[in-house]
Parts: structure tokens; C-alpha cells; sequence
């Protein structure tokens, strides 16, 4: 029997928009917050990296208590969404004060002002993010279909942030500079009006399909906190997730340094304007599109973990060739119109592969729920993609950790200008970080090929599943 076409369901809409909101996000926090901080705060790179550190060691506490606590939230607005209005009065005010500063900022509390933002923006992240992402495995059982629900996830959250760092470095930071506050004051004002716009409409999209949704068999009790420590712990001894976790970790710290020195790659390596990365950009805005059909294709040809290594290995190849290109003498002329062409080529394939990688772990992540729950009885979903959020936010995170320490290591502290930059100063950058990049990823794939959830296991869990609950029904009645 022919399932539903998933594009004429509302709900797969709405839940797929919500990562407009982590895709601006993570935009500002990947490629802004380091510069930013850097250069118009005026605070030395390690002490960004120190505030982005703190604030990481916070999400993997509150990331995983939240997590658990929305697994066992009972509301006539369902497990998930008492969390997810709750961040409407926070991560958007909170992303609007980080780029327009509130107070008046100088040697002696910029560090702090920084770290306070961080901390709020992440705790509002995961108050949306993390139940938002865990409504899928009640929304979608099918093992192939759940791929068409996290590329659309993925779309949006591409689309979203890119899509507003393309108008960012057209119309405002870009046009500004990258040194001026005025550019990152007007980014921070639409990215905080639409992040609260995607908040508030996936939020009420997905309202009554969730208040439907069965309620969790206890309540989370505060007063016996360290039992549920106990089944965190429980849970997360899952060897299928701690292989995705420990993936996700990994690469998000890698990705991280990609992403953190984006910005100072192709401004003072590669010597872009801010026109020629908005360029770079619009380029990008297709790869969402191809990923979106790619990802379920590739899931259901060679099973979805052995599709995402494939896409990572690639991703992994392209990254590193622009740069070895440039420092052989292989590459145009830098700044030039024909060196920014094949620079965007590499991008839009790297994106590509980064969305199907991405779509299929998150996949292969909602696969584990109904592992856990043969093993547990309980539903762990919210505590899981909690786990996984945290690993994403390493991103950020862990890339401003390391990417501020490199350029402070390289000598880009202070610089302005593509003119101070160089030959020597480009040579260390990339042998310092691309190894480091290139390593991080294949342990990453090391440690996911250890995964072992196939279409097979997957249905197998949903026929015991079943079964169980057809049992304590014949009890009870």
C-alpha cells in the first residue's frame, strides 16, 4: 500500500522550518562570533575561545538534563512544546544584544558580556532545538521516509543561514567591513526577527499534532535527581549512539575550524570583498536543494550509513584542495573574479556532501530510538537528539576554541588588511589547521562505522515494540 506524499502534509512543513532558527544561529556563532569579537569588541582571540569553552562545558550539562526532562514532560501542550515557547522569550533577545551591546563595553567587562550572551543564546538553542528535532520519531516510524523529514530539517536550516549570510555580506557586514559595528548591528536585528518568526510558526504548526502524541509513562522529579541521572546514563550506554555521538564530537570540533576561520580564510588567504563572498553565497543556495533530493536517493541505495561515509570521504578530499592549489601556485590571482568561480565550485560540492552526511546521521540518530527503548521502556528521543545537539554545537563552539588560538598562533591578531598578509602567514595557517581538520574527520568515520542499525534491525525493533505494547494491553483490559 502507497504511503502518503510527505509534501502535502503541513506538519512535515512546520517541523522542518523550525531550523530556520539554528540555522541563523549557528551561522553567527560559526563564522561571525570570533571576528566579531575579535575585531570590533576588541578582545585577543584566546579569551573568545575561553568564553566559547565555558560556555560548551554548560551545554553538556544542561543539554542532556533538558533533553531528559522534555522525554518526561506531561502538558496538555505535549512532552515538547512548553520548551519550545519557552525559547521565543529568550534566544531571540539574547542574539539581538550580542551584535547591539546593551551596556557600555570596555577592557574590564567585555569578556564577561561575551560569555553571559553565549551562555543565554545556547540555553535558548536547546530549549527549541533539541525538542523541536525530537518530535520525529513519533511524527515518522518508516525508516527510508525519515530521511525525507531531516533533508527537509536540513534544507531549511541551510537555507536560513546561509541565505542571511548572503544579504549579511552584501548588504551589511560586508558592505561595512568586517571591523564595523554598524554591519553586525543590523544582522543582529533580522536574525532576531526571524528567528523568532520561525520559532513561533513552527511552534504552532506542530501544536496540535503534539497535545495527540502519547504521554510519557513517568514524570521527571526533580527531588530524585540523581535517579534520573541514573537513566541518562542508562540511556546514553547505548552503543549505537555513542558511536553517533562521539562522531558528531569529533567533526564538530573539525567543522569548527572551517567554519570559525571562514571568514579570515577567504578575506586575508584566499582575498575576497565581502561582494565576492555574498557571491559565494547564492552559490550555496542550491546545494539544500540537491541535498534535499540526494540524501533519501543515496539513504535507500546504499543504506544510510554507508552513504554517509561515502558523502563525508568527499567532503573530506575537496576541503583541503584551494588552499595546497594557492601555496603550489596553482591557483589565479588572488581576489580575482575567476579565483572566487572555481573557490565557489569547491563550496557548493563540500555543502552538498556536509547536508546528505548530515540528514543521514541525524537519521540513523532517530533509529536509535526504538533500540533504546527495547532496552530501557522508555522513550529517550529528546535526550538523544539533546546529545547529538551538543556534539553539533562543538561546531561553534569547539571551533572558536581552536580557531582563535590559531590566529593568535599565526598572527592575524590585529590585522586588517589582505595587504599585511603574508606568504608565510598563509603557509602556517593552513598547515597548522588542515591537518588537524582532515584527522578529526577520518577518526570520526572510524569511530561511526561502528554503527550496526540496519533497515532490517529497524523494523525488526518496531514488530518487538509492537508487540510489547499489544501484551500490556491484553493485561491491562
Amino acid at each position: 500500500m502507497s504511503q502518503p506524499i510527505l509534501e502535502k502534509n503541513p506538519t512535515f512543513w512546520f517541523y522542518g522550518s523550525a531550523s530556520i532558527a539554528y540555522g541563523i544561529k549557528n551561522n553567527a556563532f560559526s563564522y561571525l562570533l570570533l571576528i566579531y569579537a575579535n575585531q570590533v569588541l576588541g578582545l585577543p582571540g584566546y579569551l573568545a575561545s575561553l568564553a566559547l569553552a565555558i560556555a560548551m562545558i554548560w551545554d553538556a550539562v544542561s543539554d542532556l538534563l533538558l533533553g531528559h526532562w522534555s522525554d518526561k514532560t506531561s502538558s496538555r501542550l505535549g512532552r515538547r512544546h512548553p520548551f519550545m515557547y519557552a525559547a521565543f522569550f529568550v534566544l531571540p533577545i539574547t542574539f539581538y544584544a550580542l551584535f547591539n551591546p546593551v551596556i557600555e563595553l570596555n577592557d574590564d567587562n567585555t569578556f564577561y558580556y561575551v560569555l553571559v550572551l553565549a551562555l543565554l543564546i545556547r540555553t535558548g538553542t536547546t530549549l527549541f532545538e533539541v525538542p523541536s528535532t525530537a518530535l520525529l520519531p513519533d511524527l515518522e516510524t518508516d525508516y527510508d521516509r525519515r530521511n525525507k523529514w531531516l533533508a527537509l530539517r536540513h534544507f531549511f536550516g541551510w537555507t536560513g543561514g546561509n541565505g542571511i549570510h548572503m544579504i549579511n555580506f552584501m548588504f551589511w557586514v560586508g558592505a561595512y567591513g568586517v571591523a564595523s559595528q554598524t554591519g553586525y548591528g543590523i544582522y543582529g536585528i533580522a536574525g532576531a526577527l526571524l528567528i523568532a518568526a520561525a520559532i513561533l510558526v513552527s511552534s504552532f504548526g506542530t501544536q496540535k499534532v503534539a497535545s495527540a502524541l502519547p504521554k510519557p509513562s513517568e514524570p521527571f522529579r526533580f527531588l530524585a535527581i540523581k535517579r534520573e541521572i541514573k537513566q541518562i546514563f542508562q540511556s546514553v550506554k547505548n552503543k549505537n549512539f555513542a558511536a553517533l555521538f562521539f562522531f558528531g564530537l569529533t567533526v564538530g570540533i573539525a567543522g569548527g575550524l572551517g567554519t570559525a576561520l571562514y571568514l579570515y580564510n577567504t578575506t586575508y588567504f584566499f582575498g575576497f570583498s565581502g561582494k565576492q563572498i555574498s557571491v559565494t553565497a547564492i552559490g550555496v543556495l542550491i546545494s539544500p536543494v540537491i541535498a534535499y533530493w540526494a540524501a533519501p536517493y543515496l539513504g535507500k541505495l546504499f543504506g544510510k550509513k554507508r552513504a554517509a561515509i561515502y558523502a563525508i570521504l568527499v567532503n573530506i578530499m575537496l576541503y583541503p584542495m584551494p588552499y595546497i592549489l594557492l601555496l603550489t601556485g596553482y591557483w589565479p590571482e588572488l581576489g580575482s573574479w575567476t579565483s572566487l568561480y572555481i573557490y565557489s565550485g569547491f563550496i557548493v560540492m563540500e555543502v552538498i556532501c556536509g547536508i546528505i552526511g548530515g540528514v543521514l546521521l541525524d537519521s540513523m540518530m532517530a533509529d536509535v530510538v526504538e533500540d533504546s527503548e527495547l532496552k530501557t521502556a522508555r522513550r529517550s528521543e529528546g535526550l538523544f537528539y539533546a546529545a547529538r545537539g551538543f556534539a553539533a554545537k562543538a561546531i561553534s563552539a569547539g571551533g572558536i576554541v581552536g580557531a582563535g588560538s590559531i590566529v593568535s598562533i599565526v598572527g592575524l591578531d590585529g590585522i586588517t588588511s589582505v595587504d599585511d598578509v603574508t606568504q608565510e602567514i598563509r603557509m602556517n595557517l593552513a598547515t597548522l589547521f588542515l591537518p588537524i581538520y582532515c584527522g578529526l574527520y577520518l577518526l570520526g568515520l572510524v569511530i561511526v562505522s561502528k554503527y550496526r542499525i540496519t533497515r532490517e534491525d529497524h523494523d525488526a525493533h518496531l514488530s518487538q515494540l509492537n508487540a510489547r505494547k499489544a501484551s500490556e494491553r491484553a493485561e491491562r483490559g
